[in-house]
Protein backbone atom coordinates (compact mmCIF):
# COMPACT_ATOMS: atom_id res chain seq x y z
CA UNK A 1 0.00 0.00 0.00
CA UNK A 2 1.35 3.43 -1.05
CA UNK A 3 0.12 6.47 0.82
CA UNK A 4 1.23 9.88 -0.84
CA UNK A 5 1.21 13.43 1.19
CA UNK A 6 1.80 17.00 -0.23
CA UNK A 7 1.99 20.25 1.32
CA UNK A 8 0.82 22.63 -1.01
CA UNK A 9 -0.52 26.76 -0.55
CA UNK A 10 -0.50 25.91 3.37
CA UNK A 11 -2.52 22.43 3.67
CA UNK A 12 -1.18 18.95 3.59
CA UNK A 13 -3.52 17.17 1.01
CA UNK A 14 -3.22 13.11 0.73
CA UNK A 15 -3.50 12.71 -3.20
CA UNK A 16 -4.22 9.32 -4.82
CA UNK A 17 -1.19 10.01 -8.03
CA UNK A 18 2.19 11.34 -7.15
CA UNK A 19 2.92 14.37 -9.80
CA UNK A 20 6.91 13.96 -10.65
CA UNK A 21 6.36 17.72 -11.18
CA UNK A 22 6.52 18.16 -7.69
CA UNK A 23 9.79 17.10 -7.16
CA UNK A 24 11.75 19.71 -8.99
CA UNK A 25 13.86 21.90 -7.23
CA UNK A 26 11.83 25.04 -8.38
CA UNK A 27 8.27 24.05 -7.12
CA UNK A 28 9.40 23.72 -3.21
CA UNK A 29 7.06 21.44 -1.96
CA UNK A 30 7.25 19.18 0.41
CA UNK A 31 6.23 15.58 -0.16
CA UNK A 32 6.09 12.65 1.55
CA UNK A 33 5.66 9.29 -0.06
CA UNK A 34 4.93 6.02 2.63
CA UNK A 35 5.15 2.61 1.14
CA UNK A 36 3.57 -0.27 3.71
CA UNK A 37 4.65 -3.81 2.14
CA UNK A 38 4.82 -2.64 -1.05
CA UNK A 39 3.74 -4.85 -4.14
CA UNK A 40 6.68 -5.39 -6.86
CA UNK A 41 4.66 -2.66 -8.55
CA UNK A 42 4.47 0.09 -6.15
CA UNK A 43 7.95 -0.79 -5.64
CA UNK A 44 8.63 0.52 -8.74
CA UNK A 45 7.95 4.06 -7.72
CA UNK A 46 11.76 3.90 -5.75
CA UNK A 47 13.68 3.56 -9.04
CA UNK A 48 11.57 4.83 -12.01
CA UNK A 49 10.00 7.95 -10.18
CA UNK A 50 12.92 8.84 -8.02
CA UNK A 51 15.70 7.41 -9.41
CA UNK A 52 17.41 5.48 -6.00
CA UNK A 53 20.18 3.73 -6.38
CA UNK A 54 19.69 -0.12 -6.87
CA UNK A 55 21.86 -0.72 -3.60
CA UNK A 56 20.07 1.03 -1.28
CA UNK A 57 16.23 -0.30 -3.11
CA UNK A 58 17.71 -3.77 -2.73
CA UNK A 59 19.02 -3.18 0.92
CA UNK A 60 14.83 -0.77 1.78
CA UNK A 61 13.17 -4.80 0.19
CA UNK A 62 14.93 -6.79 2.06
CA UNK A 63 13.19 -7.98 5.46
CA UNK A 64 16.20 -7.10 7.96
CA UNK A 65 18.94 -4.43 8.40
CA UNK A 66 20.68 -3.18 10.79
CA UNK A 67 20.70 0.69 11.63
CA UNK A 68 22.69 2.50 9.28
CA UNK A 69 23.10 5.95 7.58
CA UNK A 70 24.38 6.23 3.96
CA UNK A 71 24.71 9.42 1.95
CA UNK A 72 24.15 9.49 -1.59
CA UNK A 73 24.74 12.39 -4.22
CA UNK A 74 20.91 14.21 -3.67
CA UNK A 75 19.66 12.12 -0.81
CA UNK A 76 20.34 10.31 2.65
CA UNK A 77 19.31 6.31 2.98
CA UNK A 78 18.45 5.55 6.63
CA UNK A 79 17.81 2.39 8.29
CA UNK A 80 16.19 2.36 11.86
CA UNK A 81 14.21 0.02 14.12
CA UNK A 82 10.33 0.34 15.36
CA UNK A 83 9.34 -2.20 17.95
CA UNK A 84 7.66 -5.01 16.44
CA UNK A 85 3.83 -5.18 18.13
CA UNK A 86 2.77 -7.60 16.10
CA UNK A 87 5.02 -10.20 18.32
CA UNK A 88 2.31 -11.51 20.37
CA UNK A 89 4.65 -13.85 22.58
CA UNK A 90 6.46 -11.43 25.31
CA UNK A 91 9.87 -11.36 23.13
CA UNK A 92 11.59 -7.70 22.45
CA UNK A 93 11.16 -7.63 18.66
CA UNK A 94 11.77 -4.93 16.25
CA UNK A 95 11.35 -3.94 12.42
CA UNK A 96 12.87 -2.11 9.94
CA UNK A 97 11.72 1.37 8.56
CA UNK A 98 13.59 2.59 5.89
CA UNK A 99 14.05 6.64 5.15
CA UNK A 100 15.11 7.99 2.05
CA UNK A 101 15.55 11.84 2.92
CA UNK A 102 15.95 14.10 -0.20
CA UNK A 103 15.92 17.90 -0.53
CA UNK A 104 11.72 18.38 -0.53
CA UNK A 105 10.85 15.15 -0.12
CA UNK A 106 10.69 11.58 2.44
CA UNK A 107 10.12 8.60 1.19
CA UNK A 108 9.00 5.78 4.35
CA UNK A 109 9.07 2.38 3.01
CA UNK A 110 8.44 -0.51 5.91
CA UNK A 111 7.27 -4.24 5.38
CA UNK A 112 4.60 -4.28 8.16
CA UNK A 113 2.30 -1.86 9.98
CA UNK A 114 3.94 0.89 12.29
CA UNK A 115 2.51 2.31 15.25
CA UNK A 116 4.92 4.82 15.23
CA UNK A 117 4.52 6.07 11.16
CA UNK A 118 0.43 5.65 11.34
CA UNK A 119 0.71 8.26 14.33
CA UNK A 120 2.42 11.03 12.88
CA UNK A 121 0.05 9.63 9.82
CA UNK A 122 -2.95 10.70 11.74
CA UNK A 123 -0.94 14.07 13.25
CA UNK A 124 -0.05 15.14 9.70
CA UNK A 125 -4.03 14.85 8.53
CA UNK A 126 -5.21 16.98 11.32
CA UNK A 127 -1.79 20.03 11.48
CA UNK A 128 -0.52 20.59 8.31
CA UNK A 129 2.63 22.24 9.95
CA UNK A 130 3.83 19.28 10.38
CA UNK A 131 4.69 18.42 6.52
CA UNK A 132 5.10 22.34 6.41
CA UNK A 133 8.23 21.95 8.46
CA UNK A 134 10.10 20.09 5.48
CA UNK A 135 10.81 16.70 4.94
CA UNK A 136 13.94 16.50 7.63
CA UNK A 137 11.50 17.86 10.30
CA UNK A 138 9.23 15.10 9.02
CA UNK A 139 11.75 12.40 9.23
CA UNK A 140 12.51 13.26 12.87
CA UNK A 141 9.32 13.56 13.85
CA UNK A 142 8.92 9.93 13.20
CA UNK A 143 11.95 8.77 14.49
CA UNK A 144 10.91 10.51 17.62
CA UNK A 145 8.43 8.84 18.22
CA UNK A 146 9.86 5.46 17.26
CA UNK A 147 12.48 5.89 20.14
CA UNK A 148 9.81 7.12 22.53
CA UNK A 149 7.84 3.90 21.60
CA UNK A 150 11.03 2.15 23.44
CA UNK A 151 10.11 2.93 26.97
CA UNK A 152 7.20 0.95 27.62
CA UNK A 153 8.61 -1.75 26.53
CA UNK A 154 12.19 -1.22 28.75
CA UNK A 155 10.17 -0.79 31.60
CA UNK A 156 8.02 -4.29 30.52
CA UNK A 157 11.82 -5.64 30.96
CA UNK A 158 12.95 -4.01 34.05
CA UNK A 159 9.58 -5.29 35.46
CA UNK A 160 10.18 -8.94 34.38
CA UNK A 161 13.70 -8.86 35.63
CA UNK A 162 12.58 -7.63 39.17
CA UNK A 163 9.34 -10.82 38.67
CA UNK A 164 12.96 -12.99 37.85
CA UNK A 165 15.09 -11.59 41.16
CA UNK A 166 12.09 -11.87 43.39
CA UNK A 167 11.56 -15.82 42.08
CA UNK A 168 15.45 -16.77 42.13
CA UNK A 169 16.15 -15.26 46.02
CA UNK A 170 12.26 -17.04 47.10
CA UNK A 171 11.15 -20.14 44.59
CA UNK A 172 14.59 -21.19 42.63
CA UNK A 173 13.38 -23.67 40.24
CA UNK A 174 15.51 -25.29 37.87
CA UNK A 175 12.97 -23.75 35.07
CA UNK A 176 13.87 -20.72 36.34
CA UNK A 177 17.24 -20.80 33.88
CA UNK A 178 14.57 -20.70 30.97
CA UNK A 179 13.06 -17.85 31.89
CA UNK A 180 16.43 -16.09 32.32
CA UNK A 181 17.88 -17.19 29.37
CA UNK A 182 14.68 -16.17 27.13
CA UNK A 183 15.32 -12.54 29.13
CA UNK A 184 19.21 -12.62 28.36
CA UNK A 185 18.26 -12.95 24.35
CA UNK A 186 15.85 -10.27 24.59
CA UNK A 187 18.13 -7.61 26.21
CA UNK A 188 20.67 -9.06 23.66
CA UNK A 189 17.97 -7.79 21.09
CA UNK A 190 17.59 -4.58 22.49
CA UNK A 191 21.36 -3.66 22.80
CA UNK A 192 21.93 -5.27 18.92
CA UNK A 193 19.28 -2.64 17.69
CA UNK A 194 19.68 0.56 20.53
CA UNK A 195 23.44 0.87 19.69
CA UNK A 196 23.85 1.17 16.22
CA UNK A 197 20.46 3.08 16.29
CA UNK A 198 22.73 5.65 18.56
CA UNK A 199 25.42 6.20 16.53
CA UNK A 200 23.26 6.84 13.60
CA UNK A 201 20.94 8.91 14.94
CA UNK A 202 24.31 10.66 17.03
CA UNK A 203 25.52 11.65 13.13
CA UNK A 204 22.56 13.48 12.44
CA UNK A 205 23.04 15.70 15.19
CA UNK A 206 26.23 16.13 14.79
CA UNK A 207 24.85 17.68 11.20
CA UNK A 208 27.41 15.64 8.66
CA UNK A 209 25.02 15.99 6.35
CA UNK A 210 23.24 18.77 4.61
CA UNK A 211 19.77 17.50 4.54
CA UNK A 212 20.08 18.52 8.14
CA UNK A 213 19.85 21.89 9.05
CA UNK A 214 21.41 23.78 12.61
CA UNK A 215 18.02 23.81 13.97
CA UNK A 216 16.90 20.32 13.46
CA UNK A 217 20.41 18.71 14.22
CA UNK A 218 19.31 20.16 18.27
CA UNK A 219 15.86 18.16 18.01
CA UNK A 220 17.94 15.23 16.54
CA UNK A 221 20.46 15.53 19.58
CA UNK A 222 17.49 15.23 21.97
CA UNK A 223 16.60 11.80 20.22
CA UNK A 224 20.31 11.04 20.71
CA UNK A 225 20.21 11.55 24.44
CA UNK A 226 17.11 9.08 24.67
CA UNK A 227 19.10 6.54 22.90
CA UNK A 228 22.08 6.91 24.69
CA UNK A 229 19.61 6.62 28.16
CA UNK A 230 18.10 3.43 26.53
CA UNK A 231 21.69 1.72 25.58
CA UNK A 232 23.16 2.48 29.36
CA UNK A 233 20.07 1.01 30.42
CA UNK A 234 20.43 -2.36 28.19
CA UNK A 235 24.15 -2.12 29.16
CA UNK A 236 22.81 -2.37 32.36
CA UNK A 237 19.66 -5.09 32.51
CA UNK A 238 22.94 -7.04 30.60
CA UNK A 239 25.09 -6.76 33.85
CA UNK A 240 22.23 -7.47 35.99
CA UNK A 241 21.05 -10.71 34.16
CA UNK A 242 24.05 -11.96 34.19
CA UNK A 243 24.73 -11.81 38.05
CA UNK A 244 21.53 -12.98 38.21
CA UNK A 245 21.81 -16.34 35.91
CA UNK A 246 25.40 -16.91 38.56
CA UNK A 247 23.15 -16.50 41.39
CA UNK A 248 20.85 -18.89 40.29
CA UNK A 249 23.02 -21.50 38.87
CA UNK A 250 25.01 -21.14 42.90
CA UNK A 251 21.30 -21.37 44.19
CA UNK A 252 20.28 -24.33 42.67
CA UNK A 253 23.97 -26.10 43.29
CA UNK A 254 23.76 -25.30 46.61
CA UNK A 255 20.20 -26.72 46.94
CA UNK A 256 21.73 -29.72 45.24
CA UNK A 257 24.56 -30.23 47.87
CA UNK A 258 21.73 -29.76 50.57
CA UNK A 259 20.04 -33.07 48.78
CA UNK A 260 23.28 -35.03 48.62
CA UNK A 261 24.26 -34.24 52.36
CA UNK A 262 21.01 -35.67 53.17
CA UNK A 263 21.33 -38.73 51.25
CA UNK A 264 25.11 -39.18 52.31
CA UNK A 265 24.38 -38.55 55.76
CA UNK A 266 21.65 -41.10 55.37
CA UNK A 267 23.17 -43.78 53.22
CA UNK A 268 26.65 -43.64 56.19
CA UNK A 269 24.15 -44.27 58.92
CA UNK A 270 22.74 -47.79 57.12
CA UNK A 271 26.42 -48.73 56.85
CA UNK A 272 26.79 -50.16 60.02
CA UNK A 273 23.25 -51.14 60.41
CA UNK A 274 23.61 -53.25 57.36
CA UNK A 275 26.47 -55.10 58.76
CA UNK A 276 24.37 -55.73 61.71
CA UNK A 277 21.47 -57.20 60.18
CA UNK A 278 24.06 -59.22 58.27
CA UNK A 279 26.24 -60.92 60.73
CA UNK A 280 23.11 -61.59 62.71
CA UNK A 281 21.48 -63.26 59.46
CA UNK A 282 23.95 -65.72 58.71
CA UNK A 283 23.47 -69.43 58.67
CA UNK A 284 26.11 -69.88 61.52
CA UNK A 285 26.46 -70.21 65.11
CA UNK A 286 26.57 -66.99 67.18
CA UNK A 287 27.02 -66.17 70.84
CA UNK A 288 23.67 -65.78 72.32
CA UNK A 289 22.50 -62.62 73.54
CA UNK A 290 21.34 -62.56 77.37
CA UNK A 291 17.50 -63.23 77.65
CA UNK A 292 17.36 -65.91 74.71
CA UNK A 293 16.36 -66.36 71.44
CA UNK A 294 13.12 -64.39 72.09
CA UNK A 295 14.28 -61.54 73.15
CA UNK A 296 17.37 -61.72 70.83
CA UNK A 297 15.54 -59.73 68.46
CA UNK A 298 14.90 -56.79 70.52
CA UNK A 299 18.56 -56.78 71.49
CA UNK A 300 19.87 -56.44 67.99
CA UNK A 301 16.79 -53.73 67.72
CA UNK A 302 18.48 -51.52 70.13
CA UNK A 303 21.71 -51.97 69.20
CA UNK A 304 20.98 -50.51 65.99
CA UNK A 305 19.04 -47.41 67.42
CA UNK A 306 21.91 -46.73 69.72
CA UNK A 307 24.51 -46.99 66.64
CA UNK A 308 22.29 -44.25 64.49
CA UNK A 309 21.62 -42.26 67.47
CA UNK A 310 25.74 -42.15 67.91
CA UNK A 311 26.41 -41.62 64.50
CA UNK A 312 23.79 -38.36 64.61
CA UNK A 313 25.14 -36.63 67.62
CA UNK A 314 28.73 -37.25 65.99
CA UNK A 315 27.29 -35.67 62.65
CA UNK A 316 25.60 -32.73 64.52
CA UNK A 317 29.06 -32.26 66.99
CA UNK A 318 31.12 -31.62 63.94
CA UNK A 319 28.18 -29.64 61.97
CA UNK A 320 28.08 -32.10 59.01
CA UNK A 321 24.16 -31.45 59.39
Amino acid sequence: MIAIYVYQDGITRAVEALDRSWLRPETALPVWVDLNDPSPDEAKVLTEVFHFHELAVEDALAEIHHPKVEAYPSYLYVILHGIDFRAREHRFRTQDVDFFLGPQYLVTLRKHASRSVSKVQDVCARDSRLLGEGPAGLMHRIIDTMVDNYRPETDKLQDRLDSLEHDVFSRPKPELVRKILDFKRDVASLRRVVLPQRDVVGRLARREFPQISEQLSYRYRDVHDHLVRLADEASFFQDRVTSLLEAHLSTVSNQLNGVMKVLTVIATIFMPLTVVTGMWGMNVKLPELPGGARIQFWWVFVLMLAISLAMLAMFRKNKWI
